[in-house]
């Protein structure tokens, strides 16, 4: 495996476990979500625990066939990906489209409200994934591993990106100006 599609697959997979475990763990967490994808007018708001439930579902597919060593199964994980991807920036692009604000969702805490850098994420990452999936079929033929030093360089920059995507918004936050009106009251 090339270590282009290794990265990727990190990458990729932190994205993805991220996304998947954002949205379940903790108190109340998978109902903000649910009521994020109604509040999105996408889908009728009564299928809208349906579609999340799928949503999480496939997440949670999608990170550990990114982990298999068997070249098939990681491509099959790609094309969720992909698949889940497209699907995302379709979502988010129709929502802002309509006017929605809802909060971005996507890894489970951010109160960013969904909009273009979103769908530009998303299109990236789908990228990506197509790549990732060309470089693992191209690479499954070759004749031999990675060597240890280059894996551990490529999975160590996949993972590190892939934190930074799941941090995107709240490091975007750090530098949107302050509003004054709602900030703490000077000089008293």
């Amino acid at each position: 495996m090339g270590y282009v599609a290794l990265g990727i697959r990190a990458l990729l997979g932190a994205v993805f476990l991220a996304s998947s475990i954002g949205k379940v763990t903790g108190r109340g967490a998978f109902g903000r979500f649910v009521s994020s994808v109604g509040d999105m007018r996408v889908v009728p708001r009564h299928r809208a625990r349906a579609v999340a439930r799928t949503v999480v579902c496939a997440e949670f597919v999608v990170w550990p066939a990114l982990m298999a060593p068997v070249p098939a199964v990681a491509v099959a994980g790609f094309a969720v990906a992909a698949g889940l991807l497209v699907a995302f920036a379709a979502g988010i692009a129709l929502s802002t489209r309509r006017g929605a604000r809802t909060p971005c969702r996507c890894f489970g805490v951010s109160a960013s409200p969904l909009g273009p850098r979103h769908i530009v994420r998303n299109l990236v990452l789908t990228a990506l994934a197509v790549i990732g999936a060309a470089a693992t079929l191209l690479d499954s033929g070759a004749a031999g591993p990675a060597g240890p030093g280059g894996a551990v360089v490529a999975v160590s920059g996949g993972l590190l990106l892939g934190a930074l995507v799941a941090v995107l918004d709240d490091v975007l936050d750090l530098f949107r100006p302050v509003d004054r009106a709602s900030g703490p009251a000077r000089g008293r």
